[in-house]
This record gives C-alpha cells, sequence and structure tokens, in this order.
C-alpha cells in the first residue's frame, strides 16, 4: 500500500469518526436525510473519504442508501428492536450481577452525577437530551461488569439501538424510567446483585413492553424508512 492510499485510509477513518460521534449524539434521527453535500462541506473533506464513511456506516446498518432516494439514517423495526432488547436484557442482567460485586466509589459517583443530570432532562420531557444520558448511566454499569468481552458485546448492541426512533411515544413514561435508574443505582450502591439484575430485566421488559404496544397501535416507523433484515 503507498502513501497516498495509507493518508486516504486515514482520513476515511477520522470521517468514519466524526459520523459515528454526529450519530451518538442523535445528530440525525432515525428515519432522516443525510446531506451529503453539507456534510463534506462542514467536515471539510472531499466526497471520496465521506462516502467511504458512508459505506461502512451502512454495512453496519446504522445508515440506509436508497438509490434515486438519497441517504438516511436507518429504522429499526419493532421486530429487530424486540429481538435487541431481548439479548440487552440477558447481557445486562450478568452485568449488573458483575458490577454489583465490585463497584467502584468513582463509577458510583459518576452514575450519581448522571443521575442529577437526568433530573431536569425528565421534568422538561427533553426526549432527546434523555436518551444521550441513558446511553451515559447504562454505559457506566457496562464498564463496573468487569468484564472487557461482555463490555464490548454491550456496547455493540447500544450501538445497534441508535435506529431505534425517538418518535416513540415514551414522555409519558420517562419518569418510570428515570425511577429504573434510581433503583438500580441503589441496588448497586448496596453490592445487592440479585437486585441490581431484577431491576434491569424489569427496565429492559417495560420497554420491549412498550415497543409491542407502539406497534400494534401504528405508530412505530412513521418516518417511512425500514431499518434492513
Amino acid at each position: 500500500m503507498n502513501v497516498v492510499k495509507i493518508e486516504r485510509k486515514k482520513l476515511s477513518n477520522q470521517v468514519y469518526d466524526i459520523l459515528k460521534e454526529m450519530i451518538n449524539n442523535h445528530r440525525f434521527e432515525p428515519g432522516a436525510r443525510l446531506n451529503v453535500e453539507q456534510i463534506t462541506k462542514e467536515i471539510g473533506v472531499s466526497r471520496t473519504p465521506v462516502w467511504e464513511a458512508i459505506s461502512r456506516l451502512e454495512h453496519e446498518n446504522l445508515i440506509v442508501n436508497i438509490p434515486n432516494r438519497g441517504v438516511f439514517m436507518a429504522v429499526l423495526t419493532p421486530q429487530q428492536a424486540l429481538e435487541l432488547y431481548a439479548v440487552r436484557q440477558v447481557l445486562e442482567g450478568l452485568a449488573a450481577r458483575l458490577a454489583a460485586a465490585s463497584i467502584s466509589a468513582e463509577l458510583l459517583e459518576r452514575m450519581a452525577t448522571c443521575l442529577a443530570d437526568q433530573r431536569p432532562a425528565v421534568a422538561a420531557r427533553d426526549l432527546r437530551r434523555y436518551s444521550m444520558l441513558d446511553f451515559q448511566f447504562h454505559a457506566a454499569v457496562y464498564e463496573a461488569c468487569g468484564n472487557q468481552y461482555l463490555k464490548e458485546m454491550l456496547e455493540t448492541i447500544k450501538n445497534k439501538m441508535r435506529p431505534i426512533p425517538l418518535s416513540i411515544d415514551i414522555n409519558p413514561i420517562l419518569d418510570k424510567l428515570y425511577e429504573d435508574h434510581v433503583r438500580l443505582y441503589d441496588a448497586l450502591k448496596a453490592h445487592d446483585a440479585e437486585r441490581a439484575a431484577a431491576v434491569f430485566a424489569a427496565h429492559n421488559q417495560f420497554m420491549m413492553t412498550l415497543i409491542t404496544e407502539e406497534s400494534v397501535a401504528g405508530r412505530w416507523n412513521q418516518l417511512g424508512i425500514a431499518g434492513k433484515s
């Protein structure tokens, strides 16, 4: 591989990291069209590394490139979301048990800070802000579990959940989700492995029930871009 190809590959990786960060920060809503030209200008690169990064994200099922229509953020189907939550429920239960045994004071403090930040987001019904803090809170548990392989699997599941549409009506139950986080924090602080795992299981089951209800009511995927099978 010559120097030019190496430099282009490095640039493509950098653009990929930038786009991935935009997705993680909810810059693009599930189903929303991505303006590739605007992104290219914003990042300050040529089209080639941007399209290479988009191709990688498409393989990760985070982006859909539809001929003659454009590039869109993917939207998971209800079945895909339920399958992800089913796996997450099992893995998070294990993570909670492991974390309860040896969670550090530093991570407990980080979780407490995250909970404090979640409270005003819940009060304001700021779903985007709450979603970002929710990911941070769960990530702290993953880190506390002390198992690198489990952490990597949970991070993968978390990233695959980005295309779940935020348009689903969870505003009325944000208080319930926040209370679950408080109960989980209390269980981990008390080093109660079984209680922590039970809270996580109920938390995930609640979301699975909500997704099913949204799907049956026809409120899911109103944006019209379905995720890949």
